[in-house]
């Protein structure tokens, strides 16, 4: 597959890129729309404002149709912070209620929970390796749920199907930081009965950073209160001289004020692409090259941070080996033109699809 679509990514002639869970490489699709809307208004300013419109509207689409959602349900938010967060303070949070969350998650999908102690909502701590029956013992009788569908770290795909259908069953809302998988593999928000999503586009969406995704099921809407509140939350926006603060009747209700326009062209163009390629075909080739690292790793004497299995791989590996510094690895390998980051104490890779079999070998040969 990658060889169909090398030419969408220049970056190759410069670097192996194994770093797509931190910021991505653009393609030239996106590249194409961030300079079109920079060279429109260079010349014309805002006379375009039409097509503006059009595209924040074309990225909703595209975006719903990415996780099987309706575009009434997508709200345009600057990160995937941003988008977490207006769920946690948006909900009515009382005295005794409770949420299960993960140790094992980015700051993004754990200190909004934690603020939320301060309110008397306790919080129920498990493991994303814990067992399915854990995890349903621990919903019962909470009011939320919140989980990433691939760990940033260990690169661990969480059974989201499954656990979704434990929330489903115990009434407890669904929150998925979907950061370091959506664009890489398929994701169903119906099918996994998920309530609220986030993702920024910058790692695998391919997209240009300070813009990003908010999923929150149409059912949930009038629950969330927009905390952030600007003139671009109520539905009469336009017309200036009106007072009417009646909300959105869908998720642009959460969209505070103007939008990241050229980051909204630059999405839409990378998202469009990636449902032209098809999630379907994007995630076994990814889970392919993750694999190809951890087996060569481990044959040089690494440990890998976490078990890959068909169910729970994704497209990060982490490795680390005794005796070795993971950020001098990290350099020795960006001297050779391979891009991974130190985590952690950990060496992290993320490669995407369009990265080649015999890539993946020079960082294999690459590592001391």
């Amino acid at each position: 597959m990658w060889s169909r679509y090398a030419d969408q990514f220049p970056v190759r002639e410069n670097l192996v890129y194994l770093n797509h869970a931190a910021v991505a490489p653009l393609p030239r699709v996106c590249a194409d729309a961030l300079k079109h809307l920079a060279d429109d208004a260079l010349h014309y300013g805002s006379l375009h404002y039409r097509e503006w419109l059009d595209v924040y509207d074309g990225l909703r689409v595209a975006a719903a149709r990415l996780i099987h959602a309706t575009p009434q349900e997508i709200a345009l938010v600057k990160n995937t912070s941003e988008g977490i967060a207006t769920v946690a303070m948006g909900l009515d949070w009382k005295p005794g209620d409770r949420i299960v969350g993960f140790a094992e998650e980015f700051p993004a999908n754990l200190y909004p929970w934690k603020r939320l102690e301060a309110k008397g909502v306790a919080i129920t701590w498990l493991s994303i390796y814990d067992s399915l029956d854990r995890i349903d013992e621990a919903a019962r009788g909470a009011r939320l749920l919140a989980i990433s569908f691939v760990n940033f770290l260990s690169g661990y795909r969480a059974p989201i199907d499954a656990i979704g259908e434990i929330c489903r069953r115990n009434r407890c809302i669904f929150l998925v930081d979907a950061i370091q998988g959506m664009g890489a593999f398929p994701l169903d928000v119906r099918g996994c009965h998920i309530d609220a999503l986030a993702a920024d586009g910058h790692k695998w969406m391919l997209g240009p950073e300070g813009c990003a995704i908010l999923y929150i099921n149409q059912g949930l809407q009038d629950r969330i209160e927009p905390v952030e509140f600007g003139w671009t939350n109520v539905a009469n926006y336009a017309d200036y001289a009106s007072r009417d603060m009646t909300l959105w009747g869908d998720a642009r209700r959460y969209e505070c004020g103007t939008l990241n326009t050229i980051g909204c062209f630059g999405l839409k163009a990378s998202i469009e692409f990636l449902l032209e390629v098809g999630p379907g075909q994007i995630g076994p080739v990814v889970q392919g090259l993750g694999d190809r690292i951890a087996a060569g790793v481990q044959s040089k004497g690494y440990e890998v941070l976490a078990p890959r299995t068909p169910e729970t791989g994704a497209g990060i590996v982490s490795f680390r080996k005794a005796g070795v510094n993971p950020a001098e690895v990290v350099a020795t390998l960006r001297g050779r033109s391979v891009i991974a980051a130190p985590r952690a104490g950990w060496i992290r890779t993320s490669p995407h699809f369009y990265i080649s079999p015999e890539e993946i070998d020079r960082l294999i040969d690459a590592l001391p």
